[in-house]
């Protein structure tokens, strides 16, 4: 039996807090499985520029927790949090306390950062991939501790928790699922071995939104990932659910004409654009023959699109959320 679908929504920028909570609501009335931002903190200037990146106006724990707070059944959740821009242990509670006092409704997702001119902005020292990666490891090894409610006797190369008891445990039996994502063979190779949830994204090596990164997650690139996934797994791998981000997302009865227009933009012909799984583009009807095809082809069940499509992508939720 294949992974049932789910579908989340992810948001930026707010503009009030009344805006902020009616999207969460808005989100859970439609069927979205999860509600969700990332983890970004820079706004509008040079470093973001130089990111090429949208600006996230909140930072994610608060907002995770407001938009808890406004929903009763919804996930609530972060594509992913950087571990290099919170404490370890200061993360870890964090995301127990929202766990908690969510009634077990958080989704813990986390990532190795990659955009260099936040980091710079932020004055924090970027290493090279691997320790990032080695850091990540560690991060979600204590995650899984503290969400336990384990007495923690930590003592790694970038984690230090020790001589206490972690507080609260989380709600949810076993903790919250974890999710890892990213677009390089190293961290899905982790991500496969240790996560719940991968999410599988644009190799973004490059420090910044570019060509580099769309064009590794064309179809090739993502049957590549998928292999990773499946080499770090091992016979775990039918346990895993894998999430991807449909950033271009039009829902429309003019689908080739649609295609034809953006396909350039992107440096694609327009029949690359619609097999990119990034990329949904057509009717409610096309995009469920689509999302079922993916599934089976790469094993992707678990799609998130962005705010702004959320009322237009619903009848698709509608059709085939928990099929």
């Amino acid at each position: 039996m294949p992974t049932p679908f789910r579908f989340g929504c992810q948001e930026f920028a707010p503009e009030s807090a009344a805006q902020w909570k009616d999207r969460a609501r808005r989100a859970e009335d439609l069927g979205y499985g999860t509600f969700s931002l990332a983890d970004h903190y820079i706004g509008p200037g040079p470093a973001l520029d130089a990111a090429a990146h949208p600006v996230q106006t909140v930072a994610a724990i608060p907002a995770m927790m407001a938009a808890a707070d406004a929903t009763s059944s919804i996930m609530v959740g972060c594509r992913v949090l950087c571990v290099d821009y919170h404490h370890p242990v200061v993360l870890a509670k964090e995301l127990a306390t929202i766990d908690l006092l969510s009634d077990g409704r958080l989704e813990a997702g986390f990532g190795a950062g990659w955009i260099t001119s936040e980091y710079t902005a932020m004055g924090i020292e970027m290493d090279r991939p691997g320790v990032r990666i080695e850091r990540l490891e560690e991060v979600v090894g204590l995650a899984r501790s503290f969400f336990a409610g384990e007495d923690l006797a930590i003592d790694g190369a970038h984690v230090t928790a020790d001589g206490f008891t972690a507080v609260p445990r989380a709600v949810q039996a076993g903790g919250p699922r974890v999710m890892i994502g990213g677009g390089s063979p190293r961290v899905l190779g982790l991500a496969g071995r240790v996560a719940d949830i991968v999410s599988v994204n644009f190799d973004n090596s490059a420090g910044k939104i570019g060509a580099r990164g769309l064009h590794s997650g064309t179809a090739e690139g993502t049957t590549a990932k998928i292999d990773w996934i499946r080499d770090g797994a091992g016979d775990r791998f039918d346990r895993l659910e894998l999430e991807i981000a449909a950033y271009f997302t039009t829902v429309t009865d003019d689908t080739q004409a649609t295609l034809d227009l953006m396909a350039p933009a992107f440096g694609f012909e327009s029949a690359q654009l619609a097999a990119h799984p990034h990329t949904l583009i057509g009717s409610v009807a096309e995009i469920c023959e689509t999302l079922q095809q993916r599934r089976d082809q790469y094993g992707i069940s678990y799609i998130t699109v962005g705010g702004d499509q959320m009322e237009a992508f619903a009848p698709v939720v509608a059709t085939l959320a928990g099929t």
